[in-house]
């Protein structure tokens, strides 16, 4: 199988990522099904798909004709099973490892066997996902970035096991979604987030011991070195209980305390505070 012959691509998890995924697909001519693990989350998670595509045509990034000839191509299920017929599947569920493995499990069992199987784990090993699937040749990392339809870059993460015909396929695939590709070791948090996570953790402490505000740590950063954001708001938008999530499976892999998410994060998921999912973080978005 050839990656410009791809016609059905499954992709577990509609949520920020997910959902970014599905239209990127869909966009790319790809008929698309999508799981999510209850009627509501479906539909929540096809409307948050239909709102970007929308917004795309307002912006004049989209044609109204292509919009609607990707809405036609994407269709939501609850179960594992209706992805059978996809030629390539991107897992973006959760970021926790147990339940990446169930799911790795699962469709090992249900995809065709040829299926390359891929995961937007931003920090999971994943050699641990291959073997789990049963299929350890055909599992790939395949990490897209937040928002997928506007972030060009591809972190393609090749485990011990992966074959270097998945490899290959990978990559031409997600050229095809108009990705750049860069390649990392299965090492947690691969290249971009090993760099990151310290950084952002930094902020953290920097504005819990009242070194400065918040905007202004936002501020230095975003003018001082030229960043889009600031660190505080882009763990906002990543979300603080994911931060904390691919922390500690750095941790796990390395040891340093580097890694460790500081205890105000901690105590921003304890209430719920994850950035703008959840309406507020570092910063209020009702």
């Amino acid at each position: 199988m050839r990656a410009k012959d791809v016609t059905r691509v499954g992709v577990v998890g509609c949520g920020l990522m997910g959902s970014g995924i599905v239209e990127v697909a869909a966009r790319a001519g790809a008929e698309v099904t999508f799981v999510e693990a209850t009627e509501e989350l479906m539909r929540e998670g096809h409307r948050r798909v239909e709102g970007s595509i929308r917004r795309a045509v307002e912006r004049g990034k989209l044609d109204p004709a292509d919009a609607e000839a990707a809405l036609g191509r994407i269709r939501g299920e609850t179960d594992l099973k209706s992805l059978a017929d996809s030629e390539v599947v991107v897992e973006a569920a959760t970021e926790d490892v147990e339940a990446k493995i169930e799911v790795f499990r699962v469709l090992g069992q249900v995809t065709r066997p040829e299926a390359v199987l891929g995961s937007n784990t931003s920090s999971i090993p994943i050699v641990d996902l291959a073997i789990a699937s049963g299929r350890p040749d055909k599992v790939v990392g395949m990490h897209f970035f937040n928002p997928p339809p506007v972030m060009p870059l591809l972190e393609l993460t090749p485990a011990l096991t992966t074959s270097e015909e998945t490899v290959a396929f990978a990559r031409a695939f997600a050229e095809r979604l108009g990705k750049t590709v860069v390649v990392s070791k299965d090492h947690a948090g691969f290249i971009v987030n090993r760099l990151l996570i310290p950084y952002l953790n930094d902020a953290a402490r920097l504005y819990d011991e009242g070194f400065a505000t918040r905007e202004d740590i936002d501020t230095a950063i975003h003018l001082g070195l030229a960043h889009p954001m600031g660190p505080l708001t882009l763990m906002d938008l990543i979300g603080i209980d994911t931060c904390v999530n691919v922390a500690e499976v750095l941790v796990r892999e390395f040891g340093e305390p580097k890694y460790a998410a500081p205890p105000i994060l901690k105590r921003m998921v304890a209430a719920g505070r994850l950035g703008r999912k959840s309406g507020r973080g570092f910063y209020d978005y009702g």
